[in-house]
C-alpha cells in the first residue's frame, strides 16, 4: 500500500496546530504516514510527528532562506511526491497553502481539493463547502497522485494508537533560481492569533464606530486567549486592518466560539464564519440578521454590554 503524504506548514520555526490535524486525518486512513517538512534541523519536530502517527519524516534542507517561497518551494515538494510515490497528499488551506498547493498540483498535473472538511483517501473523495457555504460538494479527483488542502479546525488533533520510530529521510534541496523577488513582509498585530486557527474569534463591525472603539474587544479577546477579527464594513471604514477580515471576500474560519459585536450579519460575513460551533451575537439592532443565524443573542448596547461581559469572563476563567 502506498503512503500517504502530509506536508507540514511551519510558523516561525514551529509546528502549527494544523499539522496535527492534517496528521489526525491522514492515520485514519489506516496507510502509512509520510510527514515532509522544508526545515534545516526538524529533530524538535520528531517526538510529536511521530506521537501523531508519522511513520516517515522527509526533511527537506537547503531552503529555508530569502528563497523560501511557494515557486522554489513547489518544486521540491512535487520532487519528493514522485520520489516517495506518495499518490494522496494533504497540506492545510492557509493563506500560504491557498499559494502553495496549486503551484505543487500544476508541477505534477495533478488533480487539486481545496478548502475540504472531510477526505475520503479510498476513494479519492472530497467533501467541502461551495457557492460560499450554500451547499457542500462532494468532489471525486482521478489520477496518480491526488492533491487536497484542509480547512483548519476541523478535526479535533489525536495522537496514534501506536507511537512509532519514525525513519528520517533526509533530501538536500536544489538552488532554483526565482523569478520573483519579495521586498518587505508585512506582518499582521504583533502576538495575534492567526484567525484562521484561533479556536475562539472575537470580530467587531462598523457599530465599533471607530478604530480606537476596537480595544473593548481586544480586552475580551485577551481575557479569552482569541483572536482578533472584523467585518468587511469595519474594515472598509479604517476601523480595523485588512488581515482581520472575516467573509466572503476576507478569511474563512472554522472556530469553536465566535462573537460577533456590532455587526449586522450580512450573508458576505456570514459566508466566512458560518461553520462556526457556537455563534455568540452582540447589537443593539434586534432585527439584525445575525441573530437569526446566532445561537445566542444579546440584544443591547455593544458599549455597555462588552466590558461587563469581559469582566464576568474573567471571573469565570479564574475560578
Amino acid at each position: 500500500m502506498s503512503s500517504l503524504g502530509v506536508y507540514l506548514e511551519l510558523k516561525e520555526g514551529n509546528l502549527k496546530k494544523t499539522n496535527l490535524e492534517l496528521l489526525t486525518v491522514a492515520q485514519k486512513s489506516g496507510r502509512d504516514v509520510t510527514a515532509v517538512v522544508f526545515a534545516d534541523d526538524a529533530g524538535a519536530y520528531v517526538e510529536d510527528l511521530a506521537t501523531y502517527g508519522a511513520q516517515k519524516i522527509v526533511i527537506i534542507s537547503g531552503l529555508n532562506g530569502p528563497s523560501a517561497r511557494p515557486e522554489t518551494l513547489a518544486g521540491e515538494l512535487a520532487r519528493v511526491i514522485q520520489d516517495r510515490g506518495l499518490t494522496d497528499v494533504i497540506g492545510t488551506h492557509s493563506a500560504f497553502g491557498k499559494d502553495f498547493m496549486p503551484r505543487v498540483a500544476a508541477q505534477l498535473a495533478a488533480p487539486l481539493a481545496t478548502d475540504c472538511t472531510g477526505i475520503d483517501f479510498t476513494g479519492g473523495i472530497a467533501t467541502k463547502p461551495i457557492y460560499a457555504g450554500k451547499v457542500t460538494a462532494q468532489v471525486k479527483l482521478t489520477g496518480p497522485i491526488k492533491l487536497f488542502t484542509l480547512r483548519p479546525n476541523t478535526v479535533t488533533p489525536v495522537t496514534a494508537a501506536a507511537k512509532a520510530t519514525p525513519e528520517i529521510i533526509n533530501v538536500v534541496a536544489k538552488s532554483p533560481t526565482p523569478r520573483s523577488q519579495i521586498k518587505e513582509i508585512v506582518k499582521g498585530v504583533a502576538g495575534r492569533i492567526d484567525l484562521t486557527e484561533a479556536q475562539i474569534i472575537v470580530s467587531g463591525g462598523r457599530g465599533l464606530k471607530n478604530q480606537e472603539n476596537f480595544k473593548i474587544l481586544e480586552k475580551m479577546a485577551d481575557a479569552l486567549g482569541a483572536a482578533l477579527g472584523a467585518s468587511r464594513a469595519a474594515v472598509d471604514s479604517g476601523f480595523a486592518t485588512q488581515d482581520m477580515q472575516v467573509g466572503q471576500t476576507g478569511k474563512t474560519v472554522n472556530p469553536v466560539l465566535y462573537i460577533a459585536c456590532g455587526i449586522s450579519g450580512a450573508i458576505q460575513h456570514f459566508a466566512g464564519m458560518k461553520t462556526s460551533k457556537v455563534i455568540v451575537a452582540i447589537n443593539k439592532d434586534p432585527e439584525a440578521p445575525i441573530f437569526k443565524k446566532a445561537d445566542f443573542g444579546i440584544v443591547g448596547d455593544l458599549f455597555e454590554v462588552v466590558p461587563v461581559l469581559t469582566e464576568e469572563l474573567k471571573k469565570a476563567i479564574a475560578k
